[in-house]
């Protein structure tokens, strides 16, 4: 994939004010939102295909995986984890499954990124590796609390993730989460870099536009 992609367009210039404001409040609370039915039914399917290809090999989950393309990738790369892309877009799944064949290491299913999360952390699961490969960066100011560091489900998101990997194309996306992450005392490395094989739709997109693209990563210690 390639084209003409625009550049993030964004009235702020750096990290929000408020960001420190929002991450303690969901830190010191507890989200209690209903989980939706057909996430529940989605985490059993999954906890079922874990059963059955291995529970004790390393889990890694591509977090909005959009078509699978990066889930794929990532499957092929390394066929000794189970690598399980989620995304919300039953259509953007469906050309992902007309596009390429998955590995027998790789599951792709339609869910919410939020309720999985939590439904793992009841479960005591506990990733590898959690890529957010390109999350809708949700640029306007009054936008923060649906970036995933202003969201009530960070610390579920941290706490079943051994290590963390966000891609954007936006450096105060990545920016944020790192200060977010200073703030539960969670360090977090940030670069720029440019890949020689994107591992995305997103990111072949972005890199063929001339964007710049950064990735940070951040692991427990």
């Amino acid at each position: 994939m390639s084209g003409n992609s625009r550049s993030v367009l964004s009235s702020q210039t750096g990290v929000h004010q408020s960001l420190e404001a929002v991450v303690s409040r969901h830190l010191n609370s507890q989200w209690q939102q209903p989980l939706a039915d057909h996430n529940v039914e989605a985490f059993a399917a999954m906890k079922n295909w874990r059963r059955q290809r291995g529970e004790s090999m390393p889990v890694w989950l591509d977090s909005g995986c959009g078509t699978g393309y990066s889930s794929c990738q990532l499957a092929r790369s390394n066929p000794d984890v189970l690598v399980i892309g989620i995304d919300q877009s039953a259509h953007r799944l469906l050309r992902g499954h007309a596009r390429f064949e998955l590995p027998v290491n790789a599951l792709l299913l339609r869910a919410e990124c939020a309720d999985i999360w939590r439904l793992m952390a009841a479960d005591g699961w506990m990733l590898e590796r959690n890529f957010l490969l390109y999350p809708n960066p949700w640029p306007k100011p009054g936008h923060l609390s649906r970036r995933w560091h202003g969201h009530p489900v960070l610390p579920t998101l941290l706490a079943i993730s051994q290590c963390l990997e966000l891609r954007s194309n936006w450096s105060i996306y990545v920016e944020e989460m790192a200060a977010a992450l200073a703030m539960t005392g969670r360090r977090a490395l940030l670069e720029q870099f440019h890949p020689d094989q994107p591992i995305s739709d997103f990111e072949d997109k972005y890199q063929a536009s001339g964007h710049a693209l950064w990735r940070l990563t951040s692991c427990m210690i």
